[in-house]
């Protein structure tokens, strides 16, 4: 995507070059053309830029401001288009199983979130397979197990994949739904930690397939199952 901004503080061609270099240290920034005489800067991108961190890297007498888009639209755009994937999966897995409870004899909660959990943990268990090494690479990044005993990565994918199958069988309620609440609770510290350092770090829930930012996202993800397992177990349990 392309966008315009007005720049101002600019006074000779030092400053234009200044600028351009500057623009161009921006991460996802494939292109930038300055004019000094026009005030103005056209940038490409490979994903939206938020005006903040363009200006952060701007000489403080340099002011970016946009002049033929809407930041706040643009950011919910960029959003939808970073976590399609994520969204997609969810939209499908929460689809199917709502239909089958739909098309049942009675309308069972407690089975649907049994098909969920069957549906999550077996389509995001996929696709860590598809590149084991490289979801081992990016968990150990941040998961508190994983950066100490790096080896977790693999552990961790396949244990997804034994609780996707174990959800699908209704394999013993009070133990798989122990197991989900306990490895869901110390998958979510990492995440909590990262985020609320405000790192930017790949987020592995898809494997090493997407190039999917951690955030609040992945909180949101990890503390569903918490919710739902937590849920389950109460049930199993009376």
């Amino acid at each position: 995507m392309t966008h315009t901004y007005q720049i101002t503080g600019m006074t000779c061609g030092s400053c234009e070059s200044k600028v351009k270099s500057a623009l161009l240290s921006v991460n996802n920034v494939t292109g930038v053309d300055v004019s000094k005489e026009n005030d103005l800067a056209t940038i490409t991108m490979d994903s939206h830029i938020p005006l903040s961190h363009l200006q952060k890297v701007l000489d403080v007498k340099y002011q970016i401001s946009t002049i033929q888009h809407n930041e706040k639209v643009e950011e919910i755009k960029s959003w939808f288009t970073t976590y399609k994937p994520v969204l997609l999966i969810f939209f499908y897995i929460f689809s199917v199983t709502a239909f089958i409870e739909l098309t049942s004899e009675d309308i069972d909660f407690s089975r649907w979130m049994r098909h969920f959990m069957a549906g999550f943990f077996l389509t995001f268990s996929f696709f860590k397979m598809l590149n084991l090494k490289g979801f081992k690479d990016s968990y150990l990044m941040y998961d508190i197990i994983a950066m100490k005993f790096p080896s977790w990565g693999y552990i961790y994918a396949f244990i997804e994949l034994m609780l996707g199958i174990a959800y699908l069988l209704n394999f013993h309620p009070v133990i798989i739904n122990s197991v989900t609440l306990v490895v869901m609770s110390v998958s979510i510290i990492g995440v909590l930690r990262t985020v609320l350092n405000k790192k930017t770090i790949k987020c592995a829930c898809l494997g090493d397939v997407f190039n999917l930012p951690m955030s609040t996202v992945t909180i949101i993800e990890d503390g569903l199952m918490i919710l739902m397992s937590f849920g389950m177990l109460v049930s199993a349990l009376n």
